[in-house]
């Protein structure tokens, strides 16, 4: 199973980035998605999650500038990140889980997002 989180890089302050997480070698349905970050020094939080279905939920700080999206044909999961702050500068990671809530394989490297003001 590999979770290849992608897309990140330099952002200026209110600029905009897409990452992009293809998910392979998983044989059986994924149910939900979601990308996940970590700032420096911080602890891993939630930042947006989908189901197959199109359900999504999203952090509070990043409500009406980031949008979850995903091509369920393709077990590819996006994130469109909007108003860019430098709170958001992070290591992002994606995940993905089965029908009965379990995460297939492990955390990746994930994609590291830098912002300038």
């Amino acid at each position: 199973v590999q979770l290849q989180a992608s897309g990140g890089g330099e952002v200026q302050s209110g600029g905009s980035l897409r990452l992009s997480c293809a998910a392979s070698g998983i044989d059986e349905s994924i149910n939900a998605m979601a990308w996940y970050r970590r700032p420096p020094g911080k602890d891993r939080e939630l930042v947006a999650a989908m189901t197959r279905a199109g359900a999504t939920n999203y952090a509070e700080a990043v409500k009406g500038r980031f949008t979850i999206s995903r091509d369920n044909t393709r077990n590819i999961l996006y994130l469109q990140m909007n108003i860019v702050k430098p709170e958001d500068a992070a290591v992002y990671y994606c995940r993905a889980y089965s029908e009965t809530g379990q995460p297939f394989g492990s955390w990746g490297p994930g994609t590291l997002v830098t912002v300038s003001s």
